[in-house]
């Protein structure tokens, strides 16, 4: 953890004034939209595993474009009533990896859809889900694809499956709508916190060193995981959830 920001008593006060542009809910608004004039098409194939207090499912929902993105769905084996739901976002560069890497929930007594991150999922945990979406010139990564172009936006469409996500998992009768909520790390936890905010109904939400925040102080603080944000100032996203 680096040691140079502010001190821990600031830190736990900070709330950071970010300037909202003026078409920010409606550009939200629309892209939501436009993701459910698709039909979510959520389906749940049971997968025959090892485990046997747990059942498991290999997802697949439309996300933004109608795009398939795949996921894991678990729940605590031979439940009969709707469960309180957590939906869960992967860290930056790993993917949904293998159903088994996930029982925290489902044994504590919860239904828990993992949410695989277009495109990624070779830097760790492999993934299953391809980013069909190409973009022009960008910084080897993903914080830079599409920026020149909100509409484009690589985290545009990501934010979009997320939500997404959250419609799936409810869609399956094991679950309480109404009891869900939305977790994750680092680059998980950006995405819980965009969800929180695109999706207003949540019980909870719960991120875990949330990675995506605050660009402009984050590229001033820690260069060497932003450069690729510093490098195109003139062009930041500022479009996004930040």
């Amino acid at each position: 953890m680096a040691l140079f920001d502010l001190p821990l008593d600031e830190l736990r006060d900070y709330r950071p004034r970010v300037p909202e542009p003026e078409d920010f809910d409606r550009f939200w608004e629309k892209t939501l939209a436009e993701a459910r004039e698709h039909d979510l098409n959520a389906t749940f194939e049971p997968v025959a595993t090892a485990l046997t207090g747990v059942a498991v499912y290999d997802v697949t929902f439309a996300g933004f474009g109608g795009h398939p993105v795949k996921g894991w769905f678990l729940h605590p084996a031979g439940a009969r009533e709707p469960l309180p739901v957590v939906v869960e976002y992967i860290g930056y560069g790993g993917g949904r990896g293998l159903a088994h890497t996930h029982l925290l929930w489902p044994t504590a007594g919860f239904a828990h859809l993992v949410m695989d991150t277009r495109g990624q999922g070779s830097g760790w945990a492999a993934g299953d889900t391809p980013d069909p979406v190409g973009s022009g010139p960008a910084f080897p990564g993903f914080m830079t694809r599409g920026i020149e172009n909100p509409e484009d936006y690589y985290y545009r469409r990501v934010f979009t499956d997320a939500v997404r996500a959250v419609e799936a998992a409810r869609s399956h009768p094991l679950t309480d709508p109404a009891r869900t909520a939305v977790t994750g790390s680092s680059q998980g936890g950006g995405i819980t916190l965009a969800v929180g905010g695109l999706v207003p109904d949540l019980v909870a939400i719960a991120p875990d060193v949330p990675f995506l925040c605050h660009f402009r102080r984050a590229a001033k603080w820690t260069p060497s995981k932003y450069e690729s944000v510093r490098k195109i100032r003139s062009s930041r996203p500022r479009w996004v959830l930040r």
